[in-house]
């Protein structure tokens, strides 16, 4: 990854560094060659200031050559047909008519013109400038483009050093650029949690975040399955235990008829709950398997409050416990053996955890527009420090209590997940020695 991003970063720096750099010459080649003709044209208007006697014949000697020779310019007068009187670099007699030249016969048109070609007497590539004077003559002023050429290359060359230096520095501040964007993902690689979210770039955070709480679920989903795991062999140990003992004492022929029959109801006693744990834990993996697919219809809550306080007779007056059924008949859709799960928990905990004389009411109904069902019971309560954790699997709040009547510590979270399955919203009110009410709004 690292060397995909330097690639990058290094590709997109030498194409900005191509592209300017190509710009930077022609800008600068075009204000060069503008600047040429601007100053041609000075000293042509300095040399016109001075007089048009160099076509003199007293001017037309060696030494007055030389006086232009120096400065590297050529200065050349043409008359209005065309006929070179003076040049300050070749012998005027021998040069062929210049009418047909574009800077002069612009220059007799217009009244100034300029050309860029090789001189056909120099046979060097010249820059020119010609202007018509008063007198109808033309003034030449050219001007060799060899040291033109030499400082475009001094300028392309260091042109080309100032791109290799720039390039130089993109380079070392990719490198620091991609190790910054990618040391949080290495980080996350080794250890997301520890990853600080101010150190990466802002646009970065939101994938940061929802990666790490992501691993974050993850990884207390992995937990809470392992404690699962320990909790279930844990849980079925303990039946499976006692029915091993209490078959081996029989198996044995050490008991009298009296202990064989006890003996052989606490293995009947094991044996269901062994059974109920099994169903239970059955029932969870169902609920967690994301794919399963539920078929929902209308469901009357009422009927099935009517449905679930049947089933619960026998436990609830074995256990001194009076059943009620309040409210009106409210549809809601559903899978029906899920909710019949839901009413059969929600009350059996009522149940079990209620006292002798005490009461279990479901009450079914509308509130704020939405169905609802609760359970309310007269038993023990939840203590205030117990309450965020009592939906947890296999979590109990008086453990000998729990087992003592039968409780596998999965019915609350079973009801927590048929919850989830629906949409719905559950909430606990509870209060010690008074009683507890579970609401569950769809």
């Amino acid at each position: 990854m690292k060397k995909k991003l330097n690639a990058k970063f290094m590709l997109i720096a030498a194409i900005a560094i191509v592209a300017t750099a190509a710009c930077a010459i022609v800008l600068f080649y075009s204000i060069l060659i503008e600047q040429i003709f601007d100053d041609l044209k000075a000293n042509a208007h300095v040399v016109a200031m001075m007089g048009s006697g160099l076509e003199q014949e007293d001017d037309l000697t060696e030494s007055g050559q030389n006086r232009f020779a120096g400065d590297g310019l050529r200065i050349t007068f043409i008359n209005e047909s065309g006929e070179v009187l003076y040049d300050s670099e070749g012998d005027e007699t021998a040069m062929e008519n210049h009418s047909g030249r574009p800077e002069v016969a612009r220059a007799l048109l217009t009244g100034e013109g300029r050309g860029m070609r090789r001189s056909a007497t120099s046979m060097k590539h010249t820059f020119y400038y010609a202007m018509r004077m008063e007198d109808g003559n033309v003034l030449r002023v050219g001007k060799s483009s060899d040291s033109i050429y030499h400082l475009r290359f001094r300028m392309t060359v260091l042109i080309v050093l100032v791109g290799v230096a720039v390039f130089g520095v993109c380079v070392f501040f990719a490198k620091r650029l991609t190790k910054r964007i990618v040391l949080p993902i290495e980080k996350m690689a080794d250890n997301i949690v520890l990853v600080d979210e101010g150190e990466v770039y802002e646009e970065m955070r939101p994938f940061i975040s929802t990666i790490k709480q992501q691993h974050i679920d993850i990884l207390n989903h992995a937990k809470m399955r392992q404690e699962f795991t320990a909790n279930v062999s844990h849980e079925l140990k303990t039946p499976l235990t006692a029915i091993s003992g209490y078959a081996e004492l029989i198996a044995s022929g050490m008991t009298n008829e009296t202990d064989t029959k006890h003996f052989a109801d606490e293995i009947h006693r094991s044996a269901e709950r062994l059974q109920t744990l099994i169903n239970d834990i059955i029932k969870l993996s169902e609920l967690d398997d994301e794919s399963l697919k539920l078929e929902f219809e209308p469901l009357d809550l009422y009927e099935l409050g009517k449905n679930c306080i049947a089933q619960m007779e026998l436990p609830a007056e074995k256990n001194g416990v009076t059943l009620s059924l309040e409210g009106d008949s409210v549809t809601v859709d559903g899978n029906k053996t899920l909710i019949e799960e839901l009413f059969y928990n929600l009350c059996s905990n009522a149940v079990r955890y209620n006292r002798p004389g005490g009461n279990v009411t479901i009450t079914v109904g509308m509130e704020g527009g939405r169905p609802f069902l609760a359970v309310r019971d007269t038993g023990i309560g939840i203590p205030e420090e117990h309450q965020e954790r009592i939906f947890e699997r296999f979590y109990r709040v008086d453990k000998s209590r729990s087992k003592s009547t039968g409780g596998t510590g999965l019915g609350l979270a079973i009801v927590k997940h048929i919850v989830a399955q629906h949409d719905a919203q559950i909430a606990l009110k509870s209060e010690e020695q008074v009683g507890t009410e579970i609401k569950v709004t769809f």
